[in-house]
């Protein structure tokens, strides 16, 4: 603990007995009746900190309604959408050809008919 090794389990010095001697000596002769009472605690404190916790959080509701509100009304349309038009290019000179029929249109089958047939001489 010090420069003369008390903390190392060595024989104390006439300094530190006489110190510890003093110590408790002084100990001994303190007692309640020279302590002072602790003053009773203030109820100031806590109310004021539970005030400004609850206006904080209500700080925080209102402006995450408010934040609510605002994405709420800025997200919506400000006039009704255009109709759809058709994909094709504006920029190309020739005419414009009508899209594809993804369904393939129906194939009429032919039936066989037997023709005459003529003799060759």
């Amino acid at each position: 603990m010090n420069a003369s090794g008390a903390g190392s389990g060595a024989a104390p010095t006439q300094v530190e007995e006489r110190l510890r001697a003093a110590l408790a000596a002084r100990a001994q002769s303190v007692g309640p009746a020279d302590l002072r009472p602790l003053p009773p605690p203030t109820t100031a404190l806590r109310p004021r900190r539970v005030t400004v916790r609850r206006v904080a959080v209500g700080l925080l509701a209102l402006a995450a309604v408010a934040a609510l509100v605002f994405f709420a009304v800025r997200g919506g349309p400000a006039r009704p959408a255009e109709p759809a038009r058709s994909p094709r290019p504006t920029h190309s000179p020739g005419p414009a050809t009508g899209t594809p029929s993804p369904v393939p249109s129906p194939v009429q089958p032919t039936t066989a008919e037997p023709t005459p047939s003529t003799p060759t001489p």
